[in-house]
């Protein structure tokens, strides 16, 4: 007889597989994988998109109105800014299934318009976190958007499914990331006179 432990284990364990198989959005494509070493997480995610550039810039840079469409943010808010160099306060929470943590974080964030911009933190709940956002120009007239993360949490992460946390957590802000550039895009593409 399966105990009731086991069967929610594999419950929690099947639906954090199914959250971790490449995603599809309204996108061309969307890919996210992370990894782990020790402590360390890393976290890489892609999406290419046939927008304007300068949507996607306009989206990943509106840092006060993140937590409007960033799930589990709930605040984000610029501190100073100097410049393409500002201090970001954000807090929110990983969760995932029964998992929750409450997660605030300064973070020190450098614009290189329209190209990139660089995050880390420098103060908050995350021991170590450094975070950038690319943009590329594709060939076919689309815009490549890649992220990559690395974080060690200051808090404990349930060791079995923490990589699938984060991974799960990353995967939706990235994907409501992706939803909102593509909703503000084609916002403006209807605004657009007809020819």
């Amino acid at each position: 007889m399966i105990s009731k432990w086991r069967l929610r284990m594999g419950t929690v364990l099947a639906l954090a597989w199914a959250l971790c198989m490449p995603l599809t959005a309204a996108a061309q494509h969307v890919h996210i994988e992370t990894g782990s070493q020790g402590e360390l997480i890393t976290v890489t995610a892609s999406a290419d998109m046939q927008v304007d550039p300068a949507t996607v810039w306009q989206v990943i840079s509106d840092y006060e109105h993140l937590a409007q469409f960033i799930p589990d943010m709930r605040s984000s808010h610029v501190v100073e800014r100097n410049g393409d160099k500002l201090l970001v306060e954000q807090t929110g929470q990983f969760r995932f299934l029964y998992f929750r943590q409450p997660v605030n974080v300064k973070l020190a964030v450098d614009e290189f318009p329209p190209q990139r911009i660089v995050a880390r933190a420098v103060d908050g709940n995350l021991k170590e976190f450094e975070g950038r956002y690319t943009l590329e120009n594709l060939p076919t007239g689309g815009v490549r958007l890649s992220y990559s993360g690395r974080l060690i949490p200051e808090f404990p992460v349930p060791p079995v499914i923490g990589r699938m946390v984060v991974r799960a957590v990353l995967a939706r802000q990235f994907s409501a990331m992706v939803k909102e550039i593509l909703r503000r895009d084609s916002l403006a593409r209807d605004a657009l006179p007809a020819r």
